[in-house]
């Protein structure tokens, strides 16, 4: 595919942005939280630092009129604002001028393609680039941090971690499509990052084995997943070496490829037992693992979906600046601090997933879309974590998921996800926008990720409009 479209957008959108560090301005990064969200902003921030630039980077949790207008006030000279402001065109215009650019890959509205006469958007969709699957928002800011100078390549590694956060990796056996290959065989040919097909196990680089089984939850495994004790039984069984001489606990990366197929028989045995899981769950196992070289072996960082994992993890419990300094190449305090916040983040995540399968009345499920009620137990920053993880669940199979929460301002904030297997057409970024904007809220994302915010007061009606929009070929995907 070409890209010459964006190749043309981007000289005179770097030209915008080097004449504005060039003339001494104070320029704000406004990135989104989650990880995407953290590698865009610490992408730009990075690139902006080597130029010798006034800036500072900021992690929030949406754009909204609240957000824009405190953005005013802070009176900044100018504002980058990364994997953010998809819709917001219009709002920005009225209360920043022409002192903003907006880097990102969420679906727009056409009208705002249009209306971008001054080149302010920089965004995937534009192009006629599909900014759900072919690169994220890490990936544009790559785009233009290395066309502001080629010595910036370096940073490709961290838009490769950006791609798996945002689970882009959605070609063979996990593979990446369009853009987003172009720049991890730029990360390749500089050594940063090395590409294998292996057996993919959530902590590959820093759990011992029947730990890093128990903890993959893609696929979910019926008496294996989260359960340590049923793995450690099998693998010993089945007798794999879990200990090296020393008495040491081997992490998956330390395995052979003839230990590796051992492990897989032996969960393919597991498996074939089970009535409960299918045996298309061993391919599903298998997949392309994304190593980063320069980073020290057993460290969190050294493989791309961890360290992603560890980023999304410092965004949802409102220590994203920890992610943001990690990215940017402290390997020293911020590594520490992000390892203890990541023990955290699990075990909140496992709790609040129990919770919601304990409480029958949290959860109204007609088979086809799922409602979850996270009142008084979610907080809203952690909405897209739990979505994505709901959608994993065997039991929602199929469905689309809708998971909600009463944010502290009195809002209603909604995560939205296609589900395991789910055949639905619907374009959930189209249907969150729609919906959410017919109740004077704001809304929007990809066909298969999504979220909103819309008035308290509306939230029967939302429902009601969402259930409709589901079925309803106007709000069907295209891709």
């Amino acid at each position: 595919m070409s890209y010459s479209k964006l190749a043309e957008a981007l000289k005179p959108f770097c030209e915008k942005l080097r004449t504005v560090v060039e003339n001494g301005n104070e320029i704000a990064v406004i990135t989104h939280l989650d990880a995407d969200g953290i590698t865009s902003g610490s992408i730009m921030a990075s690139a902006l630092a080597r130029m010798g630039a006034k800036y500072s980077v900021r992690a929030v949790s949406d754009m909204n009129t609240n957000l824009i207008e405190k953005l005013k006030d802070e009176s900044h000279d100018f504002y980058v604002i990364t994997d953010l402001g998809g819709g917001w065109a219009a709002h920005l215009r009225k209360a920043l001028g022409s002192k903003w650019a907006v880097i990102d890959h969420h679906q727009i509205p056409e009208e705002e393609i249009l209306t971008d006469d001054s080149g302010q958007i920089l965004n995937a969709w534009k192009y006629g680039i599909d900014g759900g699957k072919e690169v994220p928002a890490g990936g544009m800011a790559y785009m233009v941090a290395s066309t502001l100078d080629k010595k910036n390549r370096d940073l490709s590694c961290i838009a490769v971690v950006s791609a798996v956060a945002d689970r882009q990796d959605q070609g063979d056996k996990k593979s990446f499509v369009g853009l987003n290959t172009e720049i991890l065989k730029t990360a390749q040919s500089l050594g940063l990052v090395s590409v294998d097909l292996d057996i993919m196990l959530t902590g590959r680089e820093t759990k011992p084995l029947h730990e890093a089984l128990a903890y993959t939850s893609f696929p979910y495994i019926d008496s294996l997943t989260w359960n340590r004790e049923n793995c450690h039984a099998l693998l010993k069984n089945a007798g794999i070496k879990l200990k090296d001489g020393n008495g040491r606990w081997r992490v998956p990366a330390e395995f052979s490829q003839e230990e590796k197929s051992a492990i897989l028989d032996a969960i393919a045995k597991f498996v074939a037992t089970s009535n409960k899981t299918s045996t298309g769950v061993i391919n599903d196992l298998v997949g392309y693992v994304y190593t980063l070289a320069a980073e020290d072996k057993r460290s969190q960082l050294r493989d791309a979906r961890e360290f992603s994992t560890m980023l999304n993890a410092c965004g949802r419990i409102g220590k994203a600046g920890v992610g943001i300094s990690i990215c940017m190449g402290d390997r020293n305090n911020m590594l520490s601090a992000g390892e203890e916040i990541i023990g955290t983040y699990r075990t909140t995540l496992r709790n609040y997933i129990s919770t919601i399968f304990a409480d029958k009345w949290r959860l109204v499920d007609d088979g086809k879309n799922a409602f979850v009620n996270g009142d008084g137990l979610l907080a809203e920053d952690m909405l897209g974590a739990i979505s994505s993880l709901l959608s994993g669940s065997p039991s929602l199979a199929g469905r689309l998921v809708f998971v909600r929460t009463l944010a502290k301002d009195g809002t209603y904030k909604f995560s939205s996800r296609k589900c395991l297997g789910c055949n639905s057409q619907a374009n959930l970024g189209l249907i969150m926008r729609h919906c959410a904007e017919a109740f004077q809220g704001a809304g929007g994302g990809h066909s298969a990720a999504a979220g909103c915010r819309i008035p308290s007061s509306a939230l029967e009606d939302f429902m009601a409009g969402v259930r409709a929009a589901t079925s309803d070929p106007k709000f069907a995907t295209t891709s």
